[in-house]
């Protein structure tokens, strides 16, 4: 199994992510592309000492942007959305 720190990339704080934190107990996480829901959970449950009820995951296509007359893409990546047990929290999203 990979490093958890591999696995999560960095957190996505966003107005939505925000309301689904608050409503849903749910975080928003950029993570590696080749991580399933099954590595994704245990490194969010060992990163951040909670325990995880739930993992949806989606691959997000990177955008075609224009450079003068050359096109460009931004790189793809993988964005998983975890739902944690009632009561837990993660405080890293609190300060926010």
């Amino acid at each position: 199994m990979k490093e958890a720190q591999r696995i999560i990339r960095r957190p996505l704080i966003t107005e939505k992510s925000t309301d689904q934190k608050d409503l849903y107990h749910q975080y928003v996480f950029e993570v590696d592309r080749d991580a399933n829901k099954i590595e994704i959970q245990a490194a969010v449950e060992q990163l951040f000492k909670v325990k995880v009820r739930n993992v949806r995951t989606c691959n997000v296509l990177g955008k075609v942007k224009r450079l003068g007359r050359k096109f460009g893409k931004r790189p793809d990546w993988k964005k998983a959305v975890v739902t944690l047990r009632e009561g837990d929290r993660i405080e890293f999203f609190e300060g926010a």
